[in-house]
C-alpha cells in the first residue's frame, strides 16, 4: 500500500493542502472549529502520519530542541526538565536531554552531537569550562539559554534563582530560632559554579546582618564523596555548628545520612535546612526545613527565551533572570 500523504488528506476532507499544513502545526486560528474536527477526523479514518523529514526540510526547522543537564540526579534538574518537555511538546516540538554528570568533557561531546543532529536550539546547565564553545554557539546565532548557571561576560539569556536570598532566607530562619553556630555545606566550588558560590555569599552576607561572626571552618565544600568527612570535621570541632544549611539537595541526602549513621537528633543535637526541596521533605522524621525554588515557573522562562530565539521574535533576550525562593518551614530547625 502506498503512503497516505497530505494531499490525500486535504481532498477527503475537502479542504486545501494550506489548510491541513495549518492544523498539522496547530494554527487552529486560521480555521473553524467545523474545518478543525473535519481534518482531524480524516486523519484518524486514513491513519495518516505526517513526513517528519519532509516538514523539517520545508520549514528549515527539525522541531526538536536539547536540554543538557549537568547533574540529572538534582531533584531540580528533574523538575526542569520536565516542565520543559511539557512546554515544548504543546509547542509541537520535541526534546532530546543529555546528562553532563558536571564533566566538562561530556557536556562538549553532546552539545556538539546535539548541534550534528540539527535541534533547534538548546537549553544548558552550564558545567563553565567550554567558554569557547559556548562564544561559538553565540557568533553562530545559534539558539540557547543558560539555566540555574550564569556565566560572566558572556551576554546568554539565563534563567536561575536568586540564590543569595535562599541563603539569607535559611540563617534568617536559623537566628530567629536562637541558633548562632549556623555552618553551611555545598559540593564542590573547584569550577565556580555559580549557585554553589552564590549561596555561600549569601549565606556569609546573612551572619554578617545579623552581627555574627563568619568563621571559615564552618564552611564547608567537598565533592559528594567526601561529604562525610567534611561533617565529621565541623561536628568533632571543640566549638562545633548547632545548625547546617545544606546547599543542595544531594548535599542534603549526605547530611542526613550522616547524622542517622551518627545516631544524632534533629534538631536537639544539630538543626539542619536544605536548599531545594526534596519529595521526601514532609515525611522525614522530623520534617525538613527547606527553601524551594519556583522549578515550573523557571522552565517556562528558560523555553520561552529559547522559543523566542528559534522563532527570531523581537529583539534577543540576552539578560539574567533571577527567581525568588521560598522557605518552606518545617520541624528541623
Amino acid at each position: 500500500m502506498r503512503a497516505i500523504t497530505i494531499t490525500d488528506v486535504a481532498k477527503h476532507a475537502n479542504v486545501s493542502k494550506s489548510t491541513v499544513s495549518q492544523y498539522l502545526n496547530k494554527r487552529y486560528e486560521y480555521m473553524s472549529e467545523n474545518t478543525r474536527k473535519k481534518i482531524e477526523a480524516t486523519i484518524r479514518e486514513l491513519n495518516y502520519q505526517p513526513n517528519i523529514i519532509a516538514r523539517s526540510l520545508k520549514q528549515k526547522s527539525t522541531f526538536t530542541v536539547g536540554v543538557v543537564v549537568a547533574n540529572i540526579l538534582h531533584t531540580f534538574s528533574t523538575q526542569v526538565t520536565r516542565a520543559i518537555e511539557n512546554y515544548f511538546y504543546e509547542h509541537g516540538f520535541h526534546i532530546i536531554v543529555c546528562n553532563a554528570d558536571d564533566d566538562p568533557e561530556k557536556e562538549k561531546n553532546y552539545i556538539e552531537m546535539l548541534r550534528a543532529k540539527q535541534v533547534d536550539g538548546i537549553i544548558i546547565f552550564p558545567t563553565g569550562d567550554n567558554l569557547d564553545l559556548y562564544q561559538r554557539m553565540k557568533r553562530d546565532q545559534f539558539p540557547i539559554v543558560f539555566m540555574d548557571r550564569t556565566i560572566e561576560d558572556l551576554n546568554i539569556a539565563t534563567v536561575m534563582l536568586d540564590n543569595h536570598l535562599a541563603a539569607k532566607l535559611a540563617i534568617d530562619e536559623f537566628v530567629a530560632r536562637g541558633y548562632q553556630d549556623i555552618a553551611i555545606i555545598t559540593t564542590s566550588i573547584s569550577r565556580n559554579i555559580s549557585p554553589r558560590v552564590e549561596r555561600i555569599q549569601g549565606y556569609k552576607a546573612a551572619l554578617q546582618s545579623h552581627g555574627l561572626p563568619v568563621r571559615p571552618h564552618y564552611i564547608k565544600t567537598a565533592d559528594v564523596a567526601e561529604i562525610p568527612h567534611a561533617m565529621s570535621e565541623m561536628l568533632g570541632l571543640q566549638q562545633p555548628p548547632h545548625a547546617i544549611l545544606a546547599g543542595n539537595d544531594i548535599v542534603l541526602n549526605e547530611v542526613l545520612r550522616y547524622i542517622k549513621t551518627r545516631d544524632l537528633r534533629i534538631p536537639h543535637d544539630v538543626a539542619v535546612v536544605g536548599i531545594d526541596d526534596v519529595p521526601f521533605a514532609n515525611f522525614y522524621t522530623p520534617e525538613i526545613t527547606t527553601v524551594k525554588q519556583p522549578a515550573i515557573e523557571m522552565a517556562s522562562q528558560a523555553a520561552e527565551l529559547l522559543l523566542n530565539q528559534i522563532n527570531s521574535t523581537g529583539e534577543a533576550d540576552t539578560s539574567v533572570h533571577r527567581f525568588q525562593p521560598t522557605l518552606l518551614l518545617r520541624n528541623s530547625c
